[in-house]
């Protein structure tokens, strides 16, 4: 065996970045609105290489003030990277101090980048008998490996590779790792801004190599080239230099290797777990421990041998007797421990005690029920054969009403048993003194409606309180457990499998593990409803969870249950007109172009327009280094280029075709002929509602295609029309009332033409001479306020100059200065308090609103004037659907609500009640909550939803 030892380097940055873009599309924060995503993610690594390789000696390398020689040979050199995200940013404190706490030392020497320690280091310590690896994924750390040093690379779905001299050699076509540097210089790198030899990518860089052997062979030899390669690299031979000095990893930084301070020493325990607490990361804390007090855990083997000779790994004993001052976990008696990890292990169904009972059929159930219709409060839970409830079978219910305890009552597949059984247990669901608890329980509402059961009584929905406690964080169950409760439910895959063919339904799953799976959802539940019962009255939410989204959740509901009649036929016709368009916009695309090419590929696309077109000297490249053709890129350039409008209406009649018009025929249900969408409350951080499957809010209405897409939408049958109810100008009216601005209210006291009104006062001409441009300006002015326009963002919007624009927006605060100091005093409230607030209470958390970061500040600033906005706005409009569907039952009317899109609700009227549900509508949606400002709602009938609008 080898008695060797291993230091390992950990590239910090590297893996900081690595661990906050893998939770970018689901960041964790945590219940102070804190996002962790970076921390957790380079501690879930750095604890992975811990109990993987069980290291000797072990140190974390920062970078700190970037490069001051590369700076000052290339002044551009980085000069093109984005801003370090917030989250980044706020994290680096905590994991120094995590770091400190785990007694692991942090290798940083300002003006130098961590690549530079690394390599310093890892050079040090070969010439003391030492392998170093050197953790991170950056390939250019592949210069540096040599028979000692190698790379230890994360990789994609897990775990890692080690890169020695083989592997570099094949990966980079070198026959010596140092030729790396010449390779990288040869071909630049657009995320440090090195510029390379122009026209040479990775292929000709790895031809060069082979040919020439380094750049300075390569420049000695330009003769053998042709063409103009040979220009431009003789053109450019300076640049090919310096771009070879850039790429280069110092070995000389005034960093000191020493032995008995890389040793990997105890952690303190007590303060690690102290901070994790104090993040909220109960699972990782369980990891740190097990990682740091189990003798028996075997490492795996250590990294792959990376040349002739192999490793062995040192047993925990050898490993102990290696040196004084090494680290217990190599050794250590975990006993002495045992109570901190059983403290902060999470808990699970194995671990904790519980009773949770099958109920069989007759004589039982009975029982059961008898027992069941005793209780004051009952948590159930629905287990399906699916995820639609509309299609959706009942395989059974869970009920717990006290903490551990729980029943499950398994359903027959035979649909006549299972309606049998639903009426034993129907006085149950339509009990009005039974309080009934769940987690979505929208989802169960409409399933148990299938059975033609009702669910009365007072209703509280642990997802939805959540929602109004931190509207940031993550609502499901698994999280809501593991955060409140420290407790890990057990998984659905391990019942039914991964998604896939191979993956079973609910009812071949052992009645035995459906009992523990879902009694322990409804006990977990019933749990986290005492947890959250407190909180909604320190959030001071308690009054909008049961008057707005608890009775809205019933009327969502009956929504979805009814969803809207399609007109297939029309949809299939307007199909292939969009194919038309399409064609021809392809073809004038070409013509311009000169040549035909994949005009949805982002990189033919950018070669066509900004190196063969060449329509903008310097373009704006993504991370990976190719043109950028995102939307807001192209809109910029849209009004200067007619090819670039005209790839800006593919991309938009190419996305209506696939997302709609082709999509909604396939979404209608079989049984209904509707389609249902499934309206989301706990989305939107602002209270609006989101629509999904399909998601009815989006259509675009602004062209005359996307239009035409609300034409399919009919009503259910000759005797109905549809209704269209839209709130006019409801944000505009709010945002008068919230600042108390009396100028405002009066033109809209006074019905008047809020735009004409606005443009009269800051144009100073009276109303009536007001033009279409100038109205058109302060329509952009009114509604930018709300969302922080600036004098660039009103001049791409309107034919303004910048300096015009700004002039505007001076006019517009001095005519309304009541609404400027609002503004101000929002942005001050929410510095002071973290949240803004509706005008029924829902807060908007906006952690960065006291941000060093200016973009990420000013985002937040923004939000603090919106929020309360948007979200009064969508409270509103809540309000008036509860009382209208309210009315609409009491009085039995054969008219239905059908959707909401924002500030608009549209209705399924049987035509004889069209009088009277015209004046409802407009009664309740109108005087759903006052404010100094009227509210107006528009209506509208039509045989489809766009002659409605």
């Amino acid at each position: 065996m080898s008695d060797q030892k291993r230091l390992f380097l950990v590239d910090a940055y590297a893996l900081i970045f690595r661990g906050y873009y893998a939770f970018i599309k689901n960041p964790r924060i945590n219940s102070k609105g804190e996002d962790t995503s970076a921390i957790m993610g380079f501690m879930n690594s750095l604890l992975d290489v811990i109990k993987r390789e069980r290291p000797d000696h072990l140190a974390v390398c920062f970078d700190k003030g970037g490069s001051v020689d590369r700076v000052e040979m290339y002044e551009a050199y980085k000069a093109n990277r984005d801003e370090t995200p917030e989250g980044i940013r706020t994290a680096i404190p905590h994991i120094c101090n995590i770091l400190e706490a785990m007694h692991i030392p942090i290798m940083v020497k300002e003006g130098y980048e961590a690549d530079d320690v690394i390599g310093t280091l890892s050079r040090q310590a070969e010439k003391e008998g030492y392998k170093t690896y050197m953790v991170t994924p950056d390939k250019d750390f592949a210069q540096l490996v040599t028979e000692n040093i190698f790379m230890y690379r994360p990789v994609f779905g897990g775990g890692y590779e080690t890169w020695g001299i083989p592997e570099v050699q094949k990966k980079f076509e070198v026959e010596d790792p140092m030729q790396v540097i010449d390779f990288l210089g040869m071909m630049g790198d657009s995320s440090d801004n090195i510029p390379g030899l122009p026209g040479v990518g990775e292929k000709t860089a790895k031809k060069f190599i082979a040919q020439f052997g380094s750049m300075e062979g390569l420049l000695a030899n330009t003769d053998q080239l042709k063409g103009k390669m040979k220009e431009k690299v003789e053109a450019n031979g300076e640049l090919g230099l310096l771009s070879k000095k850039l790429a280069t990893i110092m070995l000389d930084v005034p960093v000191e290797f020493n032995a008995k301070d890389f040793e990997l020493d105890h952690p303190d325990v007590e303060k690690v777990k102290q901070i994790f607490q104090d993040l909220e990361f109960r699972r990782l804390t369980e990891n740190f421990l097990k990682t740091f007090a189990d003798e028996s855990s075997t490492a795996s083997s250590a990294p792959a041998a990376t040349s002739s000779k192999t490793e062995s790994k040192p047993t925990p004993q050898e490993k102990k007797s290696a040196g004084a001052g090494q680290f217990s976990l190599f050794g250590a008696d975990p006993s002495n421990d045992t109570e901190t990890i059983s403290e902060y292990t999470r808990k699970t169904a194995e671990t904790t005690p519980h009773f949770y009972q099958s109920v069989a059929s007759g004589t039982a159930t009975k029982l059961f029920i008898k027992n069941l219709m005793r209780q004051t409060s009952v948590c159930f839970d629905t287990e399906t054969t699916g995820l639609n409830p509309l299609t959706a079978e009942l395989v059974g219910i869970a009920f717990s009403w006290e903490a551990g305890k729980g029943f499950y009552v398994p359903f027959p597949e035979r649909k006549d048993e299972a309606q049998e059984l639903i009426e034993q247990l129907r006085p149950f669901f339509e009990s009005e003194t039974i309080e009934k608890i769940g987690q979505n329980l929208k989802y169960d509402i409409k399933v148990l409606a299938k059975y033609n059961v009702s669910v009365k009584g007072k209703l509280f929905d642990t997802m939805l309180a959540h929602y109004l406690i931190n509207p940031d964080m993550r609502h499901n169950m698994d999280v809501l457990a593991e955060t409140y409760l420290n407790y890990t439910p057990i998984s659905i895959e391990t019942l039914i499998g991964k998604k896939g063919k191979n993956q079973l339904s609910m009812r071949e799953v052992p009645l035995e593990k459906q009992t523990e799976y879902a009694v322990e959802d409804a006990d977990i539940t019933l749990q986290l409803k005492e947890h959250f019962q407190n909180e909604l009255g320190e959030a001071n939410t308690q009054k909008l969870f049961d008057e707005i989204e608890i009775p809205l959740l019933r009327v969502l509901a009956d929504m979805e249950l009814e969803g809207i009649n399609l007109d297939i036929a029309f949809l299939n016709s307007l199909s292939e007109a969009l194919d038309n368009d399409i064609k021809s916009l392809e073809q004038k695309i070409y013509e311009k172009a000169g040549e035909e090419f994949n005009i949805a590929s982002p990189k033919q696309l950018g070669v066509i327009l900004f190196e063969k077109m060449k329509l903008v000297d310097k373009p704006k490249k993504t991370k990976s280094g190719q043109y950028s053709t995102a939307e807001d890129v192209l809109s910029y350039l849209a009004k200067d280029h007619d090819i670039i409008q005209n790839i800006l209406d593919f991309r938009g009649l190419s996305k209506l075709k696939s997302t709609y018009v082709d999509a909604l025929p396939t979404q209608v249900d079989e049984n209904t002929g509707h389609v249902h969408t499934d309206y989301m409350q706990t989305v939107a951080a602002t209270g609006r509602l989101s629509s999904n499957n399909p998601n009815l809010q989006s259509i675009p209405i602004r062209t005359e295609r996307g239009r035409q897409v609300r034409k399919a939408f009919i009503p259910r049958s000759e005797d109905y029309t549809l209704l269209a109810a839209d709130y006019s100008q409801i944000e505009l009216r709010i945002i008068a009332a919230l600042s108390k601005e009396e100028t405002m209210i009066m033109a809209f006291k006074n019905g008047e033409d809020i735009h004409a009104s606005t443009a009269s006062k800051v144009f100073n001409v009276p109303i009536e001479s007001v033009t279409r441009e100038q109205r058109s300006n302060a329509k952009t002015v009114n509604f930018g306020i709300i969302y922080g326009v600036s004098a660039f963002g009103l001049s791409n919007q309107t034919n303004l100059s910048r300096a015009e624009s700004k002039e505007l927006i001076d006019t517009y605060y001095a005519t309304y200065p009541k609404l400027r100091n609002h503004i101000s005093e929002q942005v001050d409230f929410a510095r002071d308090n973290g949240y803004v607030q509706t005008v029924l209470g829902r807060r908007r958390y906006l952690k960065d609103i006291n941000s060093r970061n200016a973009v990420v500040r000013g985002a937040a600033e923004r939000n603090a004037v919106n929020a309360p906005i948007q979200g009064s706005a969508a409270d509103i409009i809540k309000i008036a659907m509860i009382n209208i569907h309210q009315r609409l039952s009491e009085d039995s009317f054969k008219t239905k609500m059908l959707l909401q899109v924002h500030d608009e609700l549209v209705f399924d009227v049987y035509k004889p009640e069209l009088d009277a549900i015209k004046s409802l509508v407009k009664t309740e949606m109108e005087n759903a909550y006052k404010l100094e400002v009227p509210l107006d709602v528009d209506l509208d009938i039509g045989d489809n939803w766009l002659e409605a609008h």
